[in-house]
């Protein structure tokens, strides 16, 4: 029974991805095959077994006794297997890598300075995917996500690395023509114009700074303007329309070059903490090291 159900170690592998996910359909697209094959394949192994390892419940794939013991036992030796692999294998730095991160971090600060990277790696080929959430990194096929954020660590999968690697104060900036257009000294001043915010601001929001800097009547200001990102929020500020509050990491070199000023240099209370997540298990972990390092660098190197 042990033999029948090692022979085809495919079946187990997708075992550990259909009880990971709790889900036959899940399942399938990351493996990118159909359900009905993910289903048949369940099917086999547990006739191979002769235990049953799910149970349905609704649209959910429950795992029963047997099959949790099993998930424990078969993730053990994947990590063990690929652990294995890395050891024996040099890998070649040469291919492609898959960076996901938010929009405004892609469009700021990313794709300006990729043909750096480009130019000292240019055999290592990036994909970039931008959004706001939180992607299954296995399901999508990411080697990397650039996450920022106070929640980022409870919202990572414990099987992923999840590495710090610091922070940056978030500031009211508005462009230099409109700074000298209206006199601003004292966080009230901002009331002057408009203010740009985030549908979905999270801890960095407008309400937060007010009160932090005890300014009185914000509650009663007329002039909101709401977007969906904060790279669409500094095109707004970059042309005149008020303020908005942005990381520095995402402005510096609009501060350098003075397109962007700081007149009420008061910084917001919550600061964006930011982490790389991905596999240290991963078999393109050499390449991904070197990208990691390189970003590293060039973030400390500009603010």
């Amino acid at each position: 029974m042990i033999k029948r159900a090692l022979k085809n170690i495919n079946l187990l592998h997708s075992f550990e991805c259909a009880a990971r996910h709790q889900s036959y359909s899940k399942a399938a697209a990351e493996l990118c095959i159909s359900q009905a094959a993910v289903s048949q394949q369940m099917r086999q192994l547990e006739e191979n077994l002769t235990i049953q390892l799910f149970l349905r419940k609704g649209k959910s794939m429950l795992l029963t006794q047997q099959g949790k013991t099993l998930l424990s036992g078969t993730q053990q030796a994947f990590k063990v297997l690929e652990e294995s692999i890395n050891k024996i294998t040099v890998e070649e730095i040469a291919g492609s890598l898959t960076i996901s991160s938010t929009q405004a971090f892609t469009t700021l600060w990313l794709m300006p300075k990729l043909s750096k990277f480009s130019a000292l790696y240019p055999d290592i080929n990036i994909r970039v995917m931008s959004s706001p959430q939180f992607e299954d990194l296995k399901e999508q096929h990411i080697d990397l996500a650039i996450r920022f954020g106070p929640r980022v660590k409870e919202n990572t999968d414990t099987s992923l690395n999840c590495e710090y690697f610091g922070e940056d104060p978030v500031y009211p900036v508005c462009s230099a023509a409109l700074a000298k257009s209206i006199n601003f000294k004292a966080p009230k001043d901002l009331l002057k114009t408009w203010l740009v915010s985030l549908d979905n601001p999270g801890c960095y929001d407008w309400p937060s700074w007010f009160e932090y800097t005890n300014t009185q009547g914000y509650q009663n200001h007329q002039q909101w303007t709401e977007v969906h990102s904060t790279d669409m929020a500094l095109n707004a500020v970059l042309n005149g329309h008020g303020f908005t509050l942005a990381a520095r990491y995402l402005i510096i070199e609009q501060l350098k070059s003075g397109q962007l000023v700081m007149p009420v240099n008061i910084p917001h209370p919550n600061v964006v903490k930011r982490y790389f997540v991905y596999d240290e298990n991963s078999a393109k972990i050499a390449r991904l090291n070197i990208f990691i390092q390189w970003l590293t660098q060039e973030m400390n190197s500009t603010n």
